[in-house]
């Protein structure tokens, strides 16, 4: 398995993160794709990967939360961390209307500027989306044949979302949210029409800890050990193996981010 979207940098992940790693290595996941939310996170991210080289690897980019505070060089900022070969997407970048925490105008534009910094470096689009998706479209839509892979990160909505995302050839990150009974029930009936050869798993930890672990674990912090609850509920929805889940799932990851190097 590889999750292709953990934020290891979150402090809740500062006093024991060998642990958290050793422990998904047991699980079996085989490769990690460490966020980058902003500057900062970006660069952390990636420090971060450079002390689990071949296993840890990072994107480079800005959240629309953050999109505010950039700073005047953050384009500059980003294409640094991209000439590094363990960072492997730009992003997560995208539109947030939900809470609107910057701006709409200020999202619009750094994330303008992020997705012509994909196509110029030839590099994937790590996507996130919330109640904005006409404008999130309207803004990626001339770069479709212009960046080699766009990822729409923690996919949440519904069938006929999920239409227009495969149409415009995205791939699918499917995180624990899909083990919500009760919030999830839109996501699991997408699921259904989610081909396999665009699907992608990942656990967003800490955050959307998979409602379906028995014994619920005392933390409410989840962490990529998680991921085989996410590959179980997809399986049992897709009426499949979880080897085929993770074989599929795993091919994807690699030729999206290019991770040949990952054993």
């Amino acid at each position: 398995m590889i999750d292709i979207g953990v934020n290891l940098t979150n402090n809740r992940f500062l006093k024991d993160l060998p642990d958290v790693v050793a422990r998904a290595q047991s699980s079996g996941v085989k490769a990690q794709l460490v966020t980058g939310t902003n500057e900062a996170e970006s660069t952390a991210a990636l420090s971060l990967c450079q002390q689990y080289p071949t296993y840890l690897y990072s994107t480079a980019g800005v959240h629309p939360h953050d999109a505010d505070n950039v700073s005047q060089q953050f384009e500059q900022v980003l294409k640094g961390l991209a000439q590094n070969t363990c960072v492997k997407a730009i992003g997560e970048c995208g539109l947030d209307y939900n809470r609107n925490f910057s701006t709409p105008e200020n999202q619009r534009r750094v994330f303008e500027c992020q997705v012509n910094l994909a196509a110029d470096l030839s590099m994937p689009l790590f996507l996130h989306q919330r109640d904005a998706f006409d404008d999130w479209m309207s803004i990626l839509q001339p770069y479709l044949n212009k960046v080699p892979n766009m990822v729409s990160h923690c996919f949440t909505d519904d069938t006929a979302t999920l239409e227009k995302v495969l149409d415009a050839g995205m791939f699918v990150g499917i995180t624990g949210w899909v083990c919500d009974d009760k919030r999830g029930q839109a996501l699991q009936d997408a699921v259904k029409y989610l081909p396999l050869d665009r699907l992608l798993i990942e656990t967003d930890a800490p955050y959307l800890t998979p409602k379906t672990i028995r014994p619920r674990p005392k933390s409410s912090r989840n962490e990529p050990a998680y991921l085989p609850y996410v590959v179980e509920k997809i399986a049992q929805i897709k009426q499949c193996s979880v080897e085929e889940i993770i074989t599929r799932s795993t091919e994807n990851a690699v030729r999206v981010f290019g991770l040949e190097d990952v054993g």
